[in-house]
């Protein structure tokens, strides 16, 4: 991983540890997925994502915009409001299709602080009996995000901006 400081105060580099153990202690953040249009013009939806294994996944029903757009440019960009660090993760999308990580990541879902999300694996992708209105009807496919650069601005001391090329 390669790390630049991009702070123009003099505060050091911000180390990904702090904003992985925020990740990690936060999953049931929301998160804003910007994706890009066939005409090149700008999407941003709400998601609900979990970051498991190092890698953010996040569902969506294959007729919705954000879906579509996927399909056909994979390219996307995520931001994420953490406790006291603003993060955006810029990276490749891919569905999901093996049955082990659908399993394990519906698992997660279905396990939440609130009870969760109660969905279950079905012809390679999750269904349930509800999901945000966003999302489109059911079945929502299992989409995983593979960071290559990472922004951080700390919003609560200490302060600082980093920027992380991971591969």
């Amino acid at each position: 991983m390669n790390q630049t400081n991009l702070d123009i105060y003099g505060a050091d580099p911000i180390p990904w540890s702090r904003a992985l153990a925020q990740l990690e202690a936060n999953a049931e953040k929301s998160c804003w997925l910007a994706t890009t249009r066939h005409d090149g013009r700008p999407h941003i939806a709400g998601v609900g994502a979990k970051w498991v294994d190092g890698r953010l996944y996040f569902t969506s029903g294959a007729a919705t915009r954000k879906s579509r757009n996927l399909a056909e440019n994979p390219h996307c960009a995520v931001s994420i409001s953490l406790p006291d660090l603003d993060l955006v993760i810029e990276g490749t999308v891919a569905r999901v299709t093996d049955t082990a990580t659908l399993e394990r990541l519906a698992a997660r879902y279905s396990s939440g602080a609130d009870g969760g999300w109660p969905v279950t694996v079905s012809n390679g992708a999750f269904t349930g009996p509800y999901s945000a209105p966003s999302a489109g009807p059911p079945p929502w496919d299992l989409y995983v995000v593979t960071p290559e650069t990472a922004f951080l601005v700390a919003t609560a001391e200490p302060f600082g901006a980093t920027r992380w090329r991971f591969g």
